[in-house]
């Protein structure tokens, strides 16, 4: 094993078979959040196993070699921890956050989670219907269904656009076999990283790690799954037809992955544009021309690229308008860019959040391991601050005349036929 200190109280530990084990010790706090990141997820999938890799985070929680199902919920949560986990793109990620004192006993049942799952036949059928439950549930919400709309239309071939929870057909396809298969090809120690933040100590969780078997093995060749770059759909428009008593609209576009030095510009940008109610999108569509409720922009960033977008719900007899409003004020900033005092407010909120995001001890694990799954270099808060700093109004308006243009967007647009078009 080698171990690097990266910054004060933060530790990082590489094991000879490419575990990545990552601490950060936060003083004052009596908690321990810890997470076990593996790099086989949803952006993975063939197109005939599409959720695969979300139904086995549901199995795993049907009973480990050690415990049942029941045990695994109720062990860490009769202690007043929780215990949690979640399928991305290019990660699937199973954590737990509990009293610092439990912290052995929670990564004993996250290695349960991930390396001795029983993966059985005759728990596949229900779990089956609970995510088909999951689908359906999406189905029903339109603001949320919505997002996998406008995903596949964006990028219609490939797996970014494709549902994480898959589909009833896919699902229905799908196997014991085919679950142990995945876990055999991609739950493997080299595979993961594992990350903790809060009263923790890094000698101390290496310790726990190796009694689980960490550190054991060598090297593995990893899976031939890497995450191509996503080619996408640019400035189409996808309608939808349901009997919902709103229109619901996101527009979007691709953009870059992480590691892309563009990412705070774009940040900053996103902030101002719908960030909040001081954003540019909340004053002029919520406030100034009363079209919306729910108004906001938001970012994705992912291994092989990332996106952009903008979601409104709105009136059916409004939604053109409220379309109209939004395309003018993306071309006002790919225009212009931002001035000199929004482009100063605009660092500010990001700092901030960042900051404050970094009170929790998730938040900071989740930092750790997010630039080590994304191939990025670890940065000191400071140094972050000081990056966003460093933003330009070029690199500003740059960002914004390439990803902010009112022709680039995908716009998917969800709700009742509106009278125009039955003319």
């Amino acid at each position: 094993m080698e171990t690097a200190q990266l910054d004060e109280g933060l530790f990082r530990t590489t094991g000879a078979n490419g575990l990545v084990v990552l601490s950060e010790r936060l003083p004052g706090v009596r908690s321990a959040a810890v997470g076990i990141y593996v790099r086989t997820a949803s952006a993975h999938e063939e197109p005939r196993q599409l959720g695969i890799s979300h139904l086995l985070e549901h199995m795993v929680f049907k009973g480990t070699e050690r415990r049942s199902a029941r045990q695994l919920a109720l062990e860490l949560e009769v202690r007043g921890g929780g215990l949690d986990a979640f399928t991305g793109r290019d990660y699937t990620s199973y954590q737990a956050h509990v009293l610092d004192a439990d912290l052995p006993l929670a990564l004993e049942i996250l290695t349960d989670l991930v390396r001795h799952p029983l993966l059985r036949e005759s728990d596949l059928e229900s779990e089956r219907n609970v995510v088909l439950e999951e689908i359906n549930g999406v189905a029903d919400t339109p603001d949320d269904l919505v997002f996998e709309l406008h995903a596949r239309a964006l990028w219609p071939q490939h797996p970014y656009g494709y549902s994480i929870l898959g589909t009833p057909d896919t699902l229905e396809a799908l196997s014991a076999e085919d679950l142990l298969a995945l876990h055999q090809k991609g739950y493997y120690r080299g595979n993961c990283v594992i990350a903790a933040a809060g009263n923790v100590n890094h000698e101390q969780l290496l310790t726990v790690l190796e009694r689980e078997g960490w550190f054991a093995g060598t090297v593995r060749e990893p899976p031939r799954n890497g995450v191509t770059p996503a080619p996408a759909v640019r400035g189409g428009i996808c309608t939808e037809h349901r009997d919902t008593a709103q229109t619901h609209i996101v527009f979007g576009t691709d953009t870059f992955p992480l590691r892309d030095p563009r990412r705070f510009p774009l940040a900053i940008l996103t902030n101002v544009f719908g960030g909040g109610m001081s954003s540019r999108l909340f004053q002029r569509i919520r406030e100034e021309l009363g079209l919306a409720y729910a108004i906001f922009a938001y970012k994705h960033f992912y291994q092989g690229s990332g996106q952009l977008g903008v979601y409104v719900g709105t009136q059916p007899s409004t939604a053109d308008r409220a379309i109209e409003a939004i395309r003018e004020e993306y071309a006002r900033v790919a225009g212009e860019g931002l001035p000199a005092v929004e482009l100063s407010n605009g660092k500010q909120q990001l700092k901030g959040q960042i900051m404050l995001s970094l009170e929790s001890p998730g938040a900071r694990m989740a930092r750790l391991a997010g630039f080590t799954l994304y191939d990025d270099r670890y940065r000191p808060l400071d140094e972050m601050l000081k990056e966003i700093d460093a933003v330009t109004p070029e690199a500003v308006s740059n960002v914004a005349a390439e990803f902010f243009a009112p022709e680039r967007q995908t716009i998917v647009r969800l709700g009742p036929e509106s009278v125009n078009s039955k003319r």
